[in-house]
């Protein structure tokens, strides 16, 4: 059985998806989040995970909210954190403390458009096809390995809501179908 342990900032739709596709061999041993008010909390506790918060105002630096932060996961013994939605920026140490076993899901087609306003900037861009990506985290912000990725397309008449929207529904497919890949084995690293 693998611990999987899920990091939030707000609804967490994603960790959701990821508790409801009840991948077999997996366990989530906990949701953690940056906001005490994060609503995806509340749903977990109901479903009987285990919660925590930890509010990042409450440190004095970004080390020092990492460092507690990594005590807290460490304390449910994970073998993959799963970022689903978790609004930080990682230090360096953080990231190399979960090398090989940490995911996040970015809602675009990396390596294009990394950062904040991914759609908006996909519709800019005049793309036609946008979508999510699900990568090992490294210490550089949506730049790790890629594990999954899944498009859609875009519309002449989509506006940065209606795409994110259509984005949302592909990470919902592709993030659990991405940790079951780690729980099964599946996954090897090889460079990027």
């Amino acid at each position: 059985m693998k611990n999987i342990v899920i990091l939030i900032s707000g609804r967490g739709s994603n960790m959701q998806a990821i508790v409801e596709a009840q991948l077999p061999g997996a366990r989530i041993a906990a949701v953690i989040a940056n906001r005490p008010d994060a609503a995806g909390l509340a749903w977990a506790a109901e479903r009987g995970i285990a919660t925590a918060a930890l509010d990042h105002k409450a440190f004095a630096s970004r080390e020092d909210f990492d460092a507690a932060l990594a005590a807290q996961i460490d304390a449910f013994a994970p073998d993959l954190v799963v970022l689903a939605g978790f609004m930080r920026i990682l230090t360096p140490g953080f990231t190399q403390h979960y090398a090989g076993r940490m995911f996040n899901i970015h809602p675009s087609l990396l390596p294009a458009f990394p950062g904040l306003h991914t759609h908006q900037r996909a519709l800019d861009a005049g793309c036609r096809l946008a979508g999510a990506t699900v990568h090992f985290v490294t210490a550089e912000l949506d730049h790790g390995p890629i594990v999954a990725q899944g498009a859609v397309a875009v519309a002449d008449d989509d506006t940065a809501d209606s795409l994110a929207a259509k984005v949302l529904r592909v990470e919902h497919q592709i993030y659990p179908q991405a940790v079951r890949w780690f729980v099964e084995g599946r996954l090897t690293l090889a460079g990027q």
